[in-house]
Order: C-alpha cells, then structure tokens, then sequence
C-alpha cells in the first residue's frame, strides 16, 4: 500500500488553506500554514496566475490530499463515480467521505484522517463486528464501526475519548461516545463536506 509520507504541513501551503492533515496542531500557532500562508520553495511567494487547466489540476491535488489518496486510487474513485447515477462530482466526494479511514475521523475516534488511516491499518476498528484494517473500506448504511474492546484501553483511545469522541458528528453518522461505536444512519450528500471544494473542477480536468 503507497502512500505519502513527506511533510503534511508542506501540502497545506502549496494549495493554500489548511487540509488539518495534522490534527491539534492545525489549531496551534505552531501551523506551519498559520506562520507561511504561502506555497513552498525559492519562489513561492510569487503570485502567478493559473490556468483553466492549473485551477482544475489544483482542486484535485487538494482533494486527494484531504483525504489521503493517491492518483491511482482517486482515478478509481472517479470511474465508479461515473457510473453511479447522479452527479459524478457529488458522487466522488460521497464515495471519498464513506473511507473507513474518513469515517473513523469524522466520528471523532481520530484526531486526523492520517491518524484513523494508521489506526484502522492497526487493526483497532471492527465493521459489524468483524476487524477490517483496509482504510479504504468503504462503509455502507447501517454498518457499525467501533473501537475493538482491547484497544479501548490504550493510552490513546483514552486520550481520543475525553479530546475528540465527543465533538459533533456529520448528520449522516450516529454515535455513542461513550462506548466509542458509531453506525452509519445516511449517505452522505453534499451538503455534508465540510471543505471548500469545486468537485465540478476535477470532472472538467478527468473529462478530457
């Protein structure tokens, strides 16, 4: 499984708004973003103008940096966005949201997506009862997702617990902070992301 692994802050600076890819600190004064809310290297505090083609390239680097996923991947996520009925850009995002590793995050079971992504791979999480540790699972209604009974325990389900588990969750999630379990009630719809994002960009950009 590839995945990123260079500096998370850098990717905020070069698509300009914090993607919180690093959980409290994002929050901090210590947001590398917050300090330089400029693209990295020599020349990143030139303005230049981008084109048709720059504007869409951008929004689909930032999505996939959202949520964690890399070209291959992203691209997969688009054909079957394709094919479902509806709006293909609504329906990626839809797909993108229903990760298990995005879920996790959006439960509050998770200070970050990268940190549910390491967690889940750990094998922390069951679905319906079963341990599922492929962070790219992606959950359908009613599926319940909770912490495994061991690791409830650990020093830092703990820690997520009293920090995050009880921070709001999106409409179409339900959960018992308290036990760390959540189910998935909805599909989530547009209206549930959260982030600034011109899915119709990255539709342009995929249809040529």
């Amino acid at each position: 499984m590839s995945k990123y692994i260079g500096p998370d802050c850098r990717l905020c600076r070069r698509e300009g708004m914090k993607l919180f890819l690093k959980g409290d600190r994002c929050y901090t004064e210590k947001c590398a973003f917050a300090r330089r809310p400029y693209p990295p290297g020599q020349h990143g505090q030139e303005r230049k103008k981008l084109s048709e083609y720059g504007m869409q390239l951008r929004e689909k680097q930032k999505v996939k940096r959202i949520y964690g996923v890399l070209e291959t991947q992203f691209r997969r996520y688009f054909e079957m966005a394709e094919k479902m009925k509806g709006i293909a850009g609504e329906n990626l995002l839809s797909l993108l949201e229903r990760r298990l590793d995005n879920v996790v995050y959006r439960l509050g079971f998770a200070s970050s997506r990268g940190e549910a992504r390491v967690l889940v791979s750990h094998a922390h999480f069951k679905v319906n009862g079963r341990t599922v540790n492929i962070p790219s699972y992606l959950v359908k209604v009613g599926d319940v997702i909770e912490v495994d009974e061991r690791s409830k325990s650990k020093t830092r389900f703990v820690e997520i617990k009293e920090k995050y588990a009880k921070k709001p969750s999106p409409k179409w999630l339900e959960k018992d902070a308290e036990n760390l379990v959540g189910k998935v009630i909805a599909l989530p719809t547009r209206e549930d992301i959260d982030m600034p994002i011109r899915e119709h960009l990255i539709v342009e950009l995929y249809s040529k």
